[in-house]
């Protein structure tokens, strides 16, 4: 269940409540007039199930809402309601499988924003996963990947492409491209301080690593594991159920590759450039290419469900009408 919070201006208000009213996905309509002063107007609130949120967030975009007013759906932890139980039940889709795409866009730009905080995770994932290779620990390299922010870029990348989203594209590809390219000169630069303390040696890069050789050794399976990740990763995200993106996480191999392309431009070593930047460069297509599928599948199914819902609503203004 989600709720509803919007601030109209009074011009709207009418034709806003109208909407509401006539939709039989809301319940617990409230109007507060004159509440809003910035901007000035009413406050109108209400309760809908996920499975009904686009269509009303595409309505009231449609009445300007967005530009005059404001929009805020809020997702309720715990809920008791005959009538919200009710709406539910008339609304079709389920709520764990629906995709709310003003959420989903919003956390697109919200996690593939370009700031201080994303390249510092970037740089310390990176930098925690050369040490891991120079230690050859897996439950470093496990941390490595569970402390990497990059994820939230590449699902941006596959939001942007299905919602035709340009300028998220950019800001995500931006993100992506120059947060692994600090991190990857800032691990290089403390590689070199390293080698000069004698604390890493060209022998522990070049060594045997059984432990962690498939950070620079991509193979068939790196892409398929890729996909996977990418698939459910996105699912996470666009869904209710958001306990896959730890899986997700320590499945991929994007910041250890990206630590070893570190090691290896701080001794010079082109066989480990070459092998992790592939390595890193198979996780990102892959991941960006089944995050696209995946998104392009809901948005269709959902665009199904869409139009399943269309005589519902004819159902709800005929019984306002005429009573019935």
């Amino acid at each position: 269940m989600l709720h509803l919070r919007a601030v109209v201006p009074a011009a709207s208000s009418a034709a806003v409540v109208e909407l509401l009213r006539a939709d039989p996905a809301v319940t617990g309509l409230t109007v507060v007039r004159g509440a809003a002063l910035l901007p000035a107007g009413d406050l109108v609130e209400a309760d809908l199930p996920r499975e009904g949120a686009n269509a009303v967030v595409e309505a009231l975009r449609a009445l300007g809402v967005h530009r005059d007013g404001t929009v805020q759906l809020q997702p309720v932890a715990t809920w008791a309601s005959r009538d919200g139980f009710d709406a539910e039940r008339r609304t079709p889709g389920s709520s764990a499988d629906a995709v709310v795409w003003a959420d989903v866009v919003q956390r697109g730009y919200d996690d593939s924003e370009l700031n201080w905080i994303f390249l510092t995770f970037m740089s310390l994932a990176t930098l925690l996963a050369s040490i891991a290779i120079v230690l050859d620990s897996q439950i470093l390299v496990i941390g490595a990947m569970v402390l990497g922010p990059e994820f939230g870029a590449v699902a941006a990348l596959g939001v942007a492409l299905v919602r035709r989203r340009g300028t998220l594209l950019a800001t995500a590809t931006r993100a992506l491209a120059l947060g692994f390219l600090v991190a990857i000169a800032v691990s290089a630069a403390l590689a070199l301080v390293g080698r000069a303390l004698g604390w890493v040696t060209v022998e522990q890069v070049t060594a045997a690593r059984p432990a962690t050789a498939f950070v620079y050794s991509p193979d068939r399976w790196s892409f398929v594991v890729a996909v996977i990740a990418g698939a459910a990763g996105v699912l996470s995200v666009t869904s209710s159920r958001v306990g896959g993106l730890s899986g997700v996480f320590i499945s991929v191999t994007t910041i250890p590759a990206a630590g070893n392309i570190a090691l290896g431009l701080a001794f010079w070593q082109t066989d480990e450039i070459v092998g992790s930047a592939l390595q890193l460069a198979v996780n990102l297509t892959g991941m960006a290419l089944a995050g696209w599928l995946t998104l392009a599948v809901q948005e269709r199914v959902w665009s199904r469900v869409a139009v399943r819902r269309v005589p519902r609503l004819e159902d709800r203004r005929r019984s306002d009408v005429y009573g019935a």
